[in-house]
């Protein structure tokens, strides 16, 4: 599974970095990615999301 981060839909606030216990969230120039090799599937990012921008 893996979990999408919808740049048009984010907010760059980075409550989903924050929040990740294995840091699969990554920020460049501002645009948020998540690390498909490191996550774990824990779905704690989209919880966080105030944006509701990540989905699987």
């Amino acid at each position: 599974m893996a979990y999408i981060i919808d740049s048009g839909k984010c907010v760059a606030c980075g409550a989903c970095a924050a929040a990740c216990p294995v840091e699969a969230v990554e920020c460049d120039d501002a645009k948020f990615t998540i690390k498909e090799d490191v996550c774990i599937d824990c779905g704690t990012c989209a919880g966080e999301c105030p944006s509701e921008a990540i989905s699987v």
